[in-house]
């Protein structure tokens, strides 16, 4: 032994024979691994919100914040408030939790921010809807307001078709880049007016689309931000008894979208269909109705040319139906639908690509609930939803501007099917009222949009509010450990 340990190369061995005795030890008494959790996202309740209506004047304003969900507790203390931009009065101050605020506004009226904090926030929403019966501008148009963003899309008629606006607002405290991009039927239209937009914190402008593209007959318009946010919208008056309204914002492309709310009444239905890319894009077109899903006949798939936008005539397809469009497509697209009313003087509406409700939607204008003061007339309601691809089950509540909300109402959706369903005010109460939509647990993806519309001597005035998620909850990443976060 002693010469072993004298021998260097002896000690060397005994080392190596120690450590693989310990490793060996080692390695038969550790423990089990375990297995690695991936890092979920947390849902948290929203905590602040804002957004602009972008032009409220002789319409009339909707906000409410609808109640907590059962079992998410009271929310605490919270507040928004409404006032007009660039400095103008403020309009209101609301506290309450569940109850609406409705108010005409008066002409000359500026956009108007909307920006809650704490309970108030989870929810929060607001809508803008004006009444014309007569003149140029004659229809019932309205539209969600608008929460900034630095990105968004619209589509339906071009210039040459309609008066169409782009409206553009701040309310932030940093300055916006925009850049406005136009694809036509022809394909991209490039223009330097639209490009390099500088709007001010605090400003407002309203941006006439025939100065940067005046020759598309159709078109989709990408509004985006190389710094700052702006609330988009964009409205389209087509003339003389034709219609006017807000085009709603529509998502972003995909290879798969769904196009909600068309209303079961009678009229034209025109698809838009957007190619942004560089690459021509085959989409095949479902329609989800009332008796099922299935394709239309003899147009179950358009082409549509890379970098531009083109129609589809679908009012031998769906006219009448309430229901909805599945889109899919080897490109990613941007789809919309114009719908018109009938009679002499036709009303036009506008619908497009939305994300299904899974965190439910909130509807600031869900009705009138009462006779127009100006002429009589009397506005119907309609929810139109649908549930493409699994059945589903939604609970519908209406919160009323006067009494006590209406218990929920839970109306099952089978799947591949639509469904039209009538709101109006609880027993007792005239007053107008928001619509508060959740799907119920394990439901499939649900869309939806709401309808308003008038009869009158001239036609029906008619508009459509897609269903948009609520801003109830927010995903937040899960956090964790890591020394990046404080070292340099």
């Amino acid at each position: 032994m002693k010469g072993l340990i004298e021998n260097r190369f002896g000690l060397l061995a005994l080392v190596l024979v120690a450590l693989g005795a310990l490793y060996g030890v080692a390695f038969v008494s550790r423990p089990a691994p375990v297995p690695q959790k991936t890092a979920q996202k947390v849902k948290t309740a929203v905590e602040s919100v804002s957004m602009v209506c972008p032009d409220p004047a002789g319409g009339r304003l909707n906000v409410i914040t609808p109640p907590a969900e059962q079992g998410a507790g009271d929310g605490g203390s919270g507040a928004a408030t409404v006032e007009q931009m660039k400095g103008g009065k403020p309009l209101a101050s609301l506290d309450k939790v569940g109850a609406l605020w409705r108010q005409d506004v008066p002409l000359r009226t500026r956009p108007v921010t909307v920006a809650g904090m704490g309970a108030m926030a989870a929810g929060l929403e607001a809508a803008q809807t004006t009444r014309v019966t007569s003149g140029a501008q004659r229809g019932l148009s309205g539209v969600r307001c608008v929460e900034p963003g630095a990105e968004a899309w619209f589509i339906g008629p071009g210039p040459a078709a309609a008066d169409v606006t782009l409206h553009l607002a701040n309310s932030d405290e940093a300055a916006a880049d925009v850049a406005v991009m136009v694809y036509a039927g022809e394909g991209p239209v490039l223009s330097d007016r639209g490009n390099g937009l500088v709007i001010k914190p605090g400003e407002y402008r309203e941006v006439k689309l025939r100065d940067l593209a005046p020759s598309p007959l159709v078109m989709a318009v990408q509004v985006t931000t190389s710094g700052g946010r702006v609330a988009a919208a964009v409205r389209a008056s087509l003339g003389e008894g034709r219609g006017v309204d807000w085009l709603p914002t529509a998502a972003p492309p995909s290879t798969q979208v769904v196009v909600p709310g068309i209303p079961g009444s009678a009229g034209q239905r025109e698809l838009y269909v957007a190619t942004p890319g560089e690459q021509d894009a085959v989409v095949q077109v479902k329609a989800v109705l009332k008796d099922g899903s299935y394709a239309l006949k003899n147009k179950e798939t358009v082409e549509v040319p890379a970098g531009s936008t083109t129609t589809l005539d679908l009012t031998t397809g769906v006219g009448g139906q309430a229901g909805a469009l599945v889109l899919t497509a080897d490109q990613p697209i941007v789809a919309g639908m114009r719908m018109t009313g009938t009679g002499s003087r036709q009303d036009v509406a506008f619908t497009a690509g939305a994300a299904p409700i899974d965190l439910g939607s909130v509807v600031a204008d869900g009705g009138p609930g009462a006779k127009s003061a100006k002429s009589g007339g009397v506005q119907q309601s309609r929810l139109v939803l649908s549930a493409p691809f699994g059945a589903a089950t939604v609970r519908i509540r209406i919160l009323p501007q006067d009494g006590a909300p209406a218990e929920p109402v839970e109306v099952a959706l089978p799947a591949a099917r639509s469904k039209e369903i009538k709101l109006k005010p609880p027993p007792g109460s005239r007053s107008g009222f928001a619509v508060h939509i959740v799907p119920v647990a394990g439901s499939g993806p649900v869309y939806g949009g709401r309808v308003l519309s008038e009869d009158t001597p001239e036609g029906v005035l008619l508009t459509v509010q897609p269903l948009a998620q609520a801003r109830t909850w927010a995903l937040v990443p899960a956090t964790a450990e890591w020394p990046g976060a404080v070292l340099p």
